[in-house]
């Protein structure tokens, strides 16, 4: 949820808050907790005190609810400034082909929920650099995304372009291009075989009923799909995002 007055996103989840709480203090600009939480939030909540910002018990988790809009806060809630991706730039982008980055790119997955478990994912496997699109049907980050994160916005970067498409263009013979699509002919275990040793590659996931947008289908250099028994046509798009990841990060 957010507090368009403050300026504030409401970070809710036990897990969420407490790894926010350990990496990133001084994003916090508000925190509410319950009595059997409290233990857990000593540390951070001196650091507050002495930048003399609120924290608190709360009577009751209904008050929770209210801040976070949601049922699911776990018996904490954090507010911090609303998040603001950074746009990749051209140097940045630069220096992932030179490093020989593993990138991972949403083309217009649209549910916040999915972009949350592709996070909590892609911290789990340390492949650390997201990039978003600015398309209308991609879902940014929100409270219920942080939550579902587990903790792994704090171990992730989140980047924003104009969208998959133009990305997946600007890279074109600098890295390995590889789109998910359940109709492909590779499978996801000739990976290894499609990416030269020491090369930058970019996975890039489509929307959860469309796929990858015909753009970015002809653009890359390689299409991949996940093999199951056909009786159902493909995973979720966060199932499918896990096994690319584990896959990614052991190239």
């Amino acid at each position: 949820m957010k507090n368009k007055q403050r300026r504030e996103l409401a970070v809710c989840g036990f897990a969420a808050v407490k790894a926010l709480a350990e990496r990133h203090p001084e994003r916090i600009q508000r925190l509410f907790f319950t009595q059997d939480r409290a233990r857990f939030f000593g540390p951070v909540c001196k650091s507050l005190a002495a930048e003399r910002k609120i924290y608190r018990l709360v009577e009751s988790p209904e008050e929770l609810e209210k801040l976070s809009q949601s049922v699911h806060h776990q018996g904490v809630v954090a507010m911090v400034a609303e998040p603001e991706i950074p746009r990749l730039d051209f140097d940045t982008l630069k220096d992932w082909v030179a490093r020989g980055e593993r990138i991972l790119a949403l083309d217009r997955v649209g549910n916040a929920n999915n972009l949350g478990a592709i996070v909590r994912s892609a911290a789990f496997f340390g492949v650390t650099r997201i990039v978003i699109g600015e398309d209308d049907e991609q879902a940014e980050i929100t409270t219920s995304s942080w939550r579902v994160a587990e903790g792994g916005m704090e171990f992730v970067e989140i980047w924003r372009v104009s969208s998959a498409a133009w990305l997946v263009g600007a890279v074109a013979g600098k890295m390995t291009r590889v789109g998910a699509d359940h109709r492909a002919r590779n499978r996801l275990r000739d990976l290894p075989d499609l990416v030269e040793s020491g090369e930058g590659v970019l996975i890039v996931m489509g929307n959860e009923e469309t796929g990858l947008s015909p753009e970015v289908k002809s653009s890359c250099d390689h299409l991949v799909r996940i093999p199951g028994t056909g009786d159902v046509e493909s995973l979720n798009v966060a199932q499918a995002a896990t096994l690319f990841l584990y896959e990614l990060a052991n190239l």
